[in-house]
């Protein structure tokens, strides 16, 4: 109670936090999602590349098997991707019906992405010993355009909210002479968008090699979980340090762009220069910080490359105009988290590429391979971490300085937003867990698979009958996987 308090002004409508908590929980669950649908389109595109430039039936099937988890996920995505694009038109009225014109031109083009990249994967999926290899890779390469184009939408939409332009006000307030490209094209939405993009890479790279990294740790050696685990790794470990640059230069221009929600991650009380750095802490309601650790100067050094950069606080606005000593903490702890997990991933890229350059293999370490288990979650809880930071710290607005979230929401009675947000997690639970039981049984059957042809290969996925329907095959055959019968030794991983 005491949290949620503070969290909401006293004047706020009681709508608010219901509307609120059911975005936020729908938001969340939805993010766990997207960096397999923008970032595993491509990675399973270089594992294909390797199988056909080499003749790699390991890698090949690897591909393949990674594109039918593509397509279970990116059907899910849809459904939570749906949910929330209903949701900002029945719980933000106020926000769609006044600002849709201007911003809402994101949305189209991430609904036009979902429908181009549901095609492209059924293709794809569909293609695989139905058309000629080169063919069949051919049409699989828009894929990830597509689902950066999905990003460029959502992220398009998001960066006009902490950064609005392109429209000028008419004398009641409403917008006119809407500039759809200034709109688009905001000050915040080069830095987002790039930070945003790597960060999927990253993420749906150790996600990926965490599945191959356990199962080098139960034993299973061979080199179907040598290639599962290191080309995706080797993808987010290349991309990592270039994530970490852009996550310093997206703060950056938070210091520039959104001076107040900087000093919300920061948890800055007053304008000043020699700002100290708080690495955690809690931030008081009289300005004060509790615990954490406190290094000097460095908040200042790190936003202007100099302790004499003058730094601005939270009571540079009226209270109401900012966040309010709770979500400034909430800000602060995600950012802050999600600052430890990247530094942690830095060094994680570090270890394997140190290992690599000396060695020309990679670790053999088991406290490797279990940071590496670890790192698939760890980058999903920095991403959820990132969306928290992003969202809170922009708090009261939901159009930054144009339109406070309680002039947004909607006039349904609370009592019956709390009902839906406890069906939609009632719901959630359903399709999440659905999700899950769909992927354990494709590991099930991929292992049977892999037991029934004994490691030997017979035949590489794309090899047989280039247009048509397969040829059938007679019951008991130990070949009648559905995988091609090409499996290494001991493989079970999806």
């Amino acid at each position: 109670m005491h949290t949620t308090v503070h969290l909401l002004a006293a004047d706020a409508p009681a709508q608010l936090l219901p509307a609120r908590e059911l975005m936020a929980f729908t938001l969340a669950s939805h993010i766990i999602l997207v960096p397999m649908g923008v970032a595993l389109p491509l990675i399973t595109l270089v594992m294909h590349y390797r199988g056909l430039r080499r003749g790699d039936a390991t890698a090949l099937l690897l591909a393949r098997r990674w594109s039918a988890v593509m397509a279970v996920q990116f059907a899910i995505g849809v459904v939570t991707g749906t949910v929330l694009s209903f949701e900002f038109g029945l719980l933000w009225p106020g926000l769609m019906g006044k600002w849709g014109d201007v911003f809402g031109i994101g949305f189209g083009v991430e609904a036009w992405a979902f429908f181009l990249e549901a095609v492209l994967i059924a293709i794809y999926l569909y293609g695989w010993r139905r058309l000629k290899p080169r063919t069949h890779f051919l049409l699989g390469l828009p894929l990830p355009a597509a689902a950066l184009l999905g990003a460029f939408g959502i992220l398009a939409a998001n960066s006009w909210m902490n950064t609005p332009q392109g429209f000028s006000l008419d004398s009641q307030g409403n917008p006119v002479d809407v500039n759809v490209w200034k709109a688009i094209f905001t000050p915040m939405f080069g830095p987002q968008y790039w930070h945003f993009v790597v960060a999927m890479l990253v993420t749906a790279g150790y996600v990926v090699a965490g599945v191959y990294a356990v199962g080098w740790l139960r034993g299973r050696r061979d080199r179907y979980h040598r290639l599962g685990f290191t080309v995706p790794f080797t993808i987010a470990a290349v991309a990592t340090p270039v994530q970490f640059m852009l996550g310093d230069s997206i703060a950056r221009q938070v210091f520039h762009k959104q001076p107040v929600k900087f000093a919300a991650m920061e948890i800055v009380w007053e304008t000043d220069t020699h700002v100290p750095e708080y690495m955690f802490g809690r931030l008081h309601p009289d300005g004060t910080v509790s615990g954490g650790i406190k290094i000097p100067q460095l908040d200042s050094i790190l936003a202007g490359f100099s302790p004499d950069t003058k730094v601005t606080g939270l009571t540079s606005v009226p209270a109401s105009d900012r966040p309010n000593a709770t979500q400034a903490t909430i800000a602060h702890w995600a950012f802050d988290i999600m600052v430890v997990i990247g530094s942690l991933l830095v060094l994680l890229a570090l270890w394997y590429g140190l290992v690599w350059l000396r060695h020309r293999r990679i670790p053999r370490s088991k406290w490797f391979y279990r940071s590496a288990a670890c790192a698939g979650a760890a980058s999903v809880v920095a991403v959820e971490c990132g969306w928290i930071t992003t969202e809170v710290g922009r708090q009261p607005w939901i159009v930054y300085q144009n339109m406070r979230v309680a002039e947004a929401v909607t006039s349904t009675r609370s009592t019956t937003l709390w009902i839906m947000f406890g069906l939609v997690i009632v719901v959630y639970l359903f399709i999440f867990g659905a999700f899950l039981t769909v992927l354990l049984k494709m590991r099930d059957r991929w292992r049977l698979a892999d037991e029934q042809t004994g490691g030997e290969p017979v035949e590489a996925p794309e090899a047989v009958t280039p247009y048509g329907p397969r040829p059938p095959v007679p019951a008991g055959d130990p070949h009648s996987s559905g995988d091609g019968g090409t499996t290494p030794p001991g493989g079970d991983g999806p």
